[in-house]
This record gives structure tokens, C-alpha cells and sequence, in this order.
């Protein structure tokens, strides 16, 4: 015999139901406020706060490439600086090499001078006076043309002075004269031969020079 009393109703089951679904949203939407009242708000997030004042990685770049093209700019001024001392080096060098090279000879020959003096003050002396040995006169002037040879080997060749007008940078006033043939400050004969080796003058030339007619100045 089946107990009436015992039975639920369908209306009792689905109440039952629809009560359980209603607390469990319940308690899903409670899970859920839950969890957004753990979240901070985005203007507060401390990573995005500290980001804020750090550089930015093209800021960073610019600057290294700035540094690098000035590095470059120096290195190459270096370069150029090195570049022309080193050319200017060479120059002198070269200066100082072709000097030595023209010049090297010249105590040697300064030193010979006065032997060539004396040949040339026996030589004179013999024709003047008429006297003396033809031959010896003759190896005298031949030993004469030999010295002036190797002069002019190594670059050694007289002053020019008389006739000349006087040149003070080469030539050498021991006295003064009046003259009839030569012009005012003309060099009328020279005591002392002068000689230069290459462009610089090794020895002046000692000469008389002119003063004219009546030697009035």
C-alpha cells in the first residue's frame, strides 16, 4: 500500500530546483565581486608608474650613435694632424738631405782656397816679371785648372767682380779709386778671388772699387 504522505509533488521538486540554481549564481556572482575588489586600478599599477620616467630605448640609441660620430670626427682630425706632420717630415728631411748632399764638402774646399791663391800669385807674379822656367810656369797653371775642376765638380765656381757693379753681398770693398774707364761703385780689379759653392757664398771677393772721375762723392 503506497503512502500518499511520502510522495513529493512535481511542484515541490522543481521549487527544490530552482532554488539550488539560484544559489549557486548567487554564489558565482559572489566569486566574481570577489575577485574584481582584488584587482588595483590601472592608474595605480606600479609597473606601469615606474615605467613612466624610464628612457625610451630610441633615446638611448640616438645618444650612442651621437658619441660614436663624434669619435669618428676626432679620430679623423688625429689622422689628418699625423698625415700632414708626417709629409712636413719628409720635406725637411729631404731639405736637410739635398744640403748635406751640396754642402758637405765645403770646409775641404774652403781649405783649399788659399793654395789656389798662391798658384794663381806665382802665376801672375812670373808673367809680370818675365822671368822663370816656361815649363814650370806651365805646371803650375795646368795643377791651377785641375783644383778649379774639382771645384766645379762639387759645385764651387768663382765670383764674377770685375767690371761688375759692386755687390755687397758678394763682394768685398778694400779700398776705393777714381776712375776714368770704369763708372761710379764699379769694381775696377779684385785682390782676392771670391768664390760660392752652390747658392751660398763661401768666400767674398776683396776688390778696389770706382769712384767716379773726380771722386768727388
Amino acid at each position: 500500500m503506497t503512502d500518499k504522505g511520502d510522495k513529493k509533488r512535481p511542484e515541490e521538486d522543481e521549487k527544490t530546483d530552482v532554488e539550488e540554481q539560484g544559489s549557486g549564481q548567487a554564489d558565482l556572482d559572489g566569486g566574481e565581486e570577489t575577485a574584481q575588489e582584488g584587482r588595483q586600478p590601472e592608474g595605480d599599477d606600479p609597473a606601469t608608474d615606474a615605467s613612466d620616467g624610464a628612457p625610451e630605448p630610441g633615446d638611448d640609441i640616438q645618444e650612442k650613435l651621437a658619441s660614436a660620430r663624434e669619435e669618428l670626427r676626432e679620430a679623423q682630425d688625429r689622422v689628418l694632424r699625423v698625415s700632414a706632420e708626417f709629409e712636413n717630415y719628409k720635406k725637411r728631411s729631404a731639405r736637410e738631405v739635398d744640403a748635406h748632399r751640396k754642402y758637405a764638402n765645403e770646409a775641404l774646399i774652403k781649405a783649399l782656397l788659399p793654395v789656389v791663391d798662391n798658384l794663381e800669385l806665382a802665376i801672375r807674379s812670373a808673367k809680370e816679371n818675365g822671368k822663370g822656367d816656361e815649363g814650370l810656369l806651365e805646371g803650375i797653371e795646368m795643377t791651377r785648372k785641375e783644383i778649379l775642376k774639382v771645384f766645379e765638380k762639387f759645385g764651387v765656381t768663382p765670383v764674377e767682380a770685375e767690371g761688375k757693379p759692386f755687390n755687397p753681398s758678394v763682394h768685398e770693398a778694400a779700398m776705393q779709386e777714381s776712375s776714368e774707364t770704369f763708372p761710379e761703385n764699379t769694381v775696377i780689379r779684385e785682390f782676392q778671388k771670391g768664390y760660392m759653392i752652390q747658392e751660398r757664398l763661401l768666400r767674398p771677393s776683396m776688390v778696389v772699387v770706382s769712384k767716379g772721375e773726380d771722386g768727388s762723392k
